[in-house]
């Protein structure tokens, strides 16, 4: 079969469906990320916290996450989501087994996941900046959250950038293992277009490339990112 029409925007090519799924694994990876930096700052504030008992629990959700298989996770969030929402549907007399939208379990199961990466690079961010500019903030007379709006946060925000940028690539990877529960994202639909053209091969290699453009165009993202947060800080520095 020819490779041109395969992987082309005809009757026959499934272009327009790789594509497609190309951008429902950007979407699924963002709302991932986003539940991600919600989890991860609550979790780094627990792990920061001066109340052991908040700071164990904090210690406990990185702990899990980031040591248990992430196929593991996304599967207990699957079934398990399903077989909740089964039993409730049943108390109100429904019959038969109730599944839940992929997209959206597999948007919480990675984001739980970067919540526990993020935790941690949301607590380095703020161990690394320096105490004095807090203390110094707050005996000129500024209320605690000013301090954190307009000293703590945007700095937060730079350290914690190229760190983000991982745990971008670490959910764009993992997104991969959203395909076990049929959600049509560029694994699955690479599998499907293999098994239907019986060109493995080929799909396979053609999603393998697709996965590297968006590493790729990532990169250049954040580390436009970085720079632009760097040039403020150094023109904020130069006003003074």
């Amino acid at each position: 079969m020819n490779l041109y029409r395969i992987l082309g925007f005809g009757v026959e090519g499934w272009g327009a469906a790789l594509l497609l799924a190309t951008l429902l694994t950007v979407s699924l990876t963002l709302v991932a990320l986003l539940v991600g930096a919600v989890i991860g700052a609550m979790v780094a504030a627990a792990k920061l916290s001066s109340r052991r008992s908040v700071m164990i629990v904090g210690e406990a959700y990185t702990t899990i996450f980031r040591g248990a298989p992430e196929l593991l996770i996304i599967y207990l969030f699957y079934f398990g989501s399903s077989n909740a929402v089964t039993a409730v549907a049943r108390l109100f007399g429904s019959e038969g087994f109730v599944s839940v939208p992929a997209f959206a379990v597999g948007a919480i199961a990675v984001g739980v996941i970067s919540g526990a990466y993020q935790a941690e690079v949301y607590r380095a961010a703020v161990l690394a900046v320096p105490p004095g500019e807090i203390e110094a903030a707050r005996a000129i007379g500024m209320p605690l959250l000013m301090v954190r709006r307009r000293v703590l946060i945007p700095q937060v925000v730079r350290y914690a950038l190229p760190g983000i940028g991982n745990v971008w690539q670490l959910s764009l990877k993992d997104s991969a293992l959203i395909s076990v529960t049929g959600l049509a994202e560029l694994m699955r639909t690479s599998q499907i277009a293999a098994g239907s053209t019986h060109q493995y091969f080929t799909f396979y290699v053609a999603g393998g490339i697709l996965y590297i453009l968006l590493t790729s165009v990532s990169n250049r993202v954040f580390k436009h990112a970085e720079a632009r947060v760097g040039r403020s800080f150094r023109q904020t520095f130069a006003r003074q």
